[in-house]
């Protein structure tokens, strides 16, 4: 993760600070949408209708998926499947995390 590493700061400056400033949108290619998302206070995210992976690149916290409840921290990996409730709770103020949206509305389904 060396490489994101250093895009991490650049990628950090584009967000303002302030509570409506949470998301810096990065790359856009296809259906791959790539952010860098900070919550501040509170994590106030609906569900989303695109399948989304979250790597997080700094700080710890909860994150809640649907029922369950896990920690993460810097470099851990999250799926969060397209129109599940989500959430990070009882994160630390420098929490911030890549964001990966991809594929078509409603997800890609399991076969």
């Amino acid at each position: 993760m060396d490489g994101w590493h250093g895009m991490l700061q650049p990628a950090l400056d584009k967000l303002s600070g302030s509570d409506d400033q949470r998301t810096a949108t990065l790359f856009v290619q296809g259906t791959l949408k790539v952010m860098l998302y900070a919550p501040q206070g509170t994590d106030p995210q609906i569900p989303h209708d695109r399948d989304e992976i979250y790597a997080i690149a700094k700080g710890s916290g909860r994150f809640v998926l649907g029922e369950r409840s896990f920690s993460c921290e810097a470099g851990d990996v999250i799926f969060v499947p397209a129109g599940v409730e989500h959430r990070f709770v009882d994160f630390t103020d420098d929490l911030a995390t890549w964001v990966f949206f991809y594929g078509p509305k409603g997800g890609e389904q399991n076969e």
